[in-house]
């Protein structure tokens, strides 16, 4: 199972909508700056299951009761979904990181900084972040799934998208 990430994209459709379709994901992630991108990447491909928080600069483009912090199940793997600018990510990622721990989550998942970064921690927790995919053009992050387990994690960036990811 393909999980495609994607953050920041700030109206820029472009990159993201590329590597929808040419990574063909089973899932896709958008978490946040802009919500209605995220939105509109959904409706481009709504086969695709589709998962959502919004950032920053979302607070007048969503309801008031859109939750900013989500974890879900997908495929067996407990992920941890958010913007990052409620856990200070700019700063550090020690509070995220307490956070997704704290829920038995081995994923978290969050934006806000345009800085990717993909890496699995010493507890065996994934952490990553897209970058974005909507700037510097555009970087994505890719999760593969099998057995209940992540089996792999990358950024994904524009000269990936040749066919060979």
């Amino acid at each position: 199972m393909k999980v495609l990430v994607v953050s920041d994209s700030h109206s820029g459709l472009s990159f993201m909508r590329r590597c929808a379709k040419e990574l063909q994901p089973d899932v896709m992630i958008h978490l946040g700056d802009y919500f209605d991108d995220g939105q509109i990447l959904h409706e481009d491909f709504p086969q695709i299951p589709f998962f959502q928080v919004p950032g920053n600069c979302d607070r007048w483009r969503v309801p008031d009761a859109t939750p900013e912090i989500l974890i879900q199940n997908i495929g067996g793997v407990e992920i941890y979904m958010t913007h990052g600018h409620l856990h200070g990510v700019k700063n550090n990622t020690g509070k995220l990181i307490a956070a997704a721990r704290v829920s038995k989550c081995d994923a978290v998942l969050y934006g806000h900084t345009h800085r990717p970064d993909c890496y699995q921690d010493e507890s065996g927790l994934w952490v990553l972040n897209p970058g974005t995919c909507g700037y510097y053009g555009g970087s994505a992050g890719l999760m593969e799934i099998a057995d209940g387990r992540i089996i792999d994690c990358r950024i994904i960036r524009e000269e990936d998208l040749s066919g060979n990811v």
